[in-house]
């Protein structure tokens, strides 16, 4: 099958093949062949670097640098005492210069220190003679270093188009200017291709690295936004259960508040039945926003959810798989909204799971301290002991603990502690709210003391 062209010209699938590996090779090769594209510096230190003192550790990141630079300098050293004698001290010199300056430009512009090697093939060949033809040991060293240092730089591709172009370069001096003498081309031939094929092994796997990496980073960042999600649309779900409760409470008490007065004037009739219309739009409303995280095979929690007050049943649960755990109580013990009562619970929930989980052995403590201003909670475990090894964890606790902290506006600090357990100390402001009664009391002493003389 032929393609036409615009210009109506039948175009095999030869003739667009061979197109193709054209085009490949110019994109490879000769486009932008000056481009500066600087050898990345390490940042991720070595086995070995991590040993040396942090006055030369710091110079770590540009050893790749250095590395070459050594290669160069060894390069002009060895170029210098295997090039002819008959053009002397400062000319040897010179051909080392030139051998070297296509392995430094391989740091800053790799595709041009290629051509650069070609180049300076050709000079060394005219300038310098031999027996070997066209490559010196010198530059025959240099142009073999150019073409593994291109290759870890840019990839197995343009690694076969220099071997196909170095056979050709070869081939063509050998032949059109080798003037009776001999030619390394077939010792350039086998060195550079077990060279290439090794270099471009070395950077296919680099590569493949790179690419698992990054896509690991983007699955750990994805699990956990996913694993955020989740945990909101828990408490979403939670805290419908109890906001949900309170709004029917109070639509149920506004609909049947003007019932329980005799005769209510009709401003207070109309006053309770917008409470009620509010409560019931309010409580439809966050039905049809729960609608929207909710999984379609959630069902809705028979059992009331859980408060401080279900705290023992929990600890006895925990003592009950392994866990050796103690609980105080400090302060007033008094009753909490639902909402923080069930956060603090499932808090303390996850705490000693991590325990179990992460700290199989280990004894825990649970303390909760009820104050003027909130409620604290600190959960504390000891080092890991007995013949149980730790389950690998996802971090998925430590997140939802600190989205239910962030909802409330709370604090939490969790980390290791000196003896080698984990510490998770939380605060949970809580507002305060003075007693009816007490209320009550204030103003009917305030009206006492006014009318008293």
């Amino acid at each position: 099958m032929t393609e036409t062209t615009t210009g109506g010209t039948a175009r095999t699938p030869e003739i667009r093949m061979a197109s193709g590996v054209i085009e490949t090779l110019r994109q490879d090769l000769f486009t932008d062949i000056f481009a500066y594209r600087p050898l990345p510096l390490v940042e991720t230190p070595g086995r070995f670097v991590r040993r040396l003192p942090a006055s030369i550790r710091r110079y770590a990141p540009w050893r790749q640098y250095a590395a070459v630079g050594a290669l160069a300098f060894f390069i002009v050293v060895f170029t210098s005492t295997t090039h002819s004698s008959y053009i002397g001290e400062t000319g040897r010199f010179a051909m080392g210069l030139i051998a070297a300056v296509p392995v430094l430009m391989t740091l800053v512009r790799p595709v041009a220190a290629y051509w650069a090697a070609v180049a300076m093939t050709l000079v060394l060949a005219v300038v310098g003679g031999g027996s070997d033809w066209p490559w010196s040991p010198g530059s025959f060293l240099s142009y073999l270093a150019v073409l593994v240092l291109v290759t870890l730089r840019t990839g197995p591709r343009v690694a076969a188009w220099m071997w196909t172009l170095t056979l050709g370069l070869g081939f063509a001096m050998s032949v059109l200017l080798g003037n009776g003498y001999g030619t390394g081309l077939a010792q350039m031939a086998v060195a550079s291709a077990f060279a290439l094929a090794i270099a471009s092994s070395v950077q296919i796997r680099r590569s493949a690295r790179a690419e698992v990496s990054a896509q690991q980073e983007v699955t750990a960042v994805e699990r956990d936004k996913r694993t955020l999600l989740e945990e909101r649309t828990t408490i979403a779900r939670e805290l419908h259960d109890v906001v949900a409760h309170h709004m029917s409470v109070v639509a149920i008490q506004a609909e049947a508040a003007p019932y329980r007065v005799k005769n209510p004037p009709p401003e207070l009739e109309a006053a309770f039945a917008t409470i009620r219309e509010n409560a019931v739009a309010a409580l439809t409303e966050l039905r049809r926003v729960l609608g929207v995280v909710r999984s379609a095979d959630y069902e809705a929690p028979d059992a009331p959810q859980p408060t401080l007050a279900s705290l023992d049943g929990l600890l006895a649960n925990v003592r009950e798989a392994g866990l050796s755990v103690e609980k105080t109580v400090t302060g007033a013990v008094r009753e909490l909204p639902q909402g923080v009562e069930l956060s603090a619970y499932r808090i303390i929930q996850e705490a000693l799971s991590n325990t179990l989980r992460h700290a199989p052995g280990a004894p825990a403590s649970v303390e909760v301290s009820y104050v003027l201003g909130g409620l604290g909670i600190r959960v504390v475990n000891g080092a890991a002991t007995g013949d149980v090894r730790p389950s690998p964890g996802a971090g998925h606790g430590i997140t939802g603990m600190r989205e239910r902290v962030a909802m409330l506006e709370g604090e939490m600090t969790a980390g290791a502690t000196a003896a080698g357990g984990y510490e998770v100390a939380v605060f949970l402001p809580v507002p305060h709210r003075a007693e009816p009664g007490a209320e009550a009391q204030k103003e009917t002493g305030a009206g006492t003391g006014a009318g008293t003389p």
